[in-house]
């Protein structure tokens, strides 16, 4: 089993054949109080994780958003649109299986975002990034990311898969920044300068 935090050195995955990344958050009134905090925490916000696979320098396949199966086989496979948070454990998840990677594909950048326009890291609380072996038909949490309170960015680079030859490795970044809202091309710019 690998442990991984920020300042560890890329983790070898020799072993992992399933990969799985997962984002949970919880609705908040923010500094709404009354009625009007409590239509804000029933409606929730809209936080989005989303996988792009590298060529390279180049983004070639996106998984999230309306894109969950973007290679077609099966190795990059995103659990769907969680749009309020609600709910108990990981509200959007990313399943890769490396063995169904194409040889092209060189890296994958996970990035969470607030990405539709009204949403807002601001406006969910205890935003958390698992990361998960689930090889062997079993899943093992192997690291838990939590970005900073503090951070006005609508962004932040979870972790970064990348190929050496027939392996691969891991690093965790959880560095966030600004990414325009409604933009693909934003998103997939971001995860290039990781």
């Amino acid at each position: 089993m690998i442990t991984l935090t920020k300042d560890d050195d890329p983790a070898d995955l020799a072993g992992v054949t399933h990969l799985s990344i997962g984002v949970s958050w919880d609705p908040t009134v923010g500094s709404s109080g009354g009625l009007l905090g409590k239509l804000k925490q029933t409606k929730g916000t809209d936080l989005d994780l989303i996988a792009i696979a590298m060529a390279g320098d180049d983004p070639v396949r996106l998984a999230g958003l309306d894109s969950l199966d973007p290679m077609g086989n099966g190795a990059l496979v995103h659990s769907g649109d969680n749009q309020t948070g609600k709910g108990d454990g990981d509200d959007e998840t990313v399943t890769v299986e490396f063995s169904k990677v194409p040889d092209r594909v060189t890296a994958i950048v996970f990035i969470a975002a607030a990405y539709k326009k009204g949403s807002s890291f601001q406006k969910a609380r205890n935003i958390s990034f698992k990361v998960y072996d689930a090889s062997g038909g079993s899943t093992q949490q192997v690291a838990d990311i939590w970005p900073s309170l503090l951070s006005a960015d609508n962004g932040c680079a979870v972790a970064k898969a990348t190929r050496n030859g027939a392996s691969w490795t891991l690093q965790v970044i959880n560095e966030t920044g600004k990414i325009k809202q409604g933009d693909e091309r934003a998103l997939m710019r971001f995860a290039a300068g990781r």
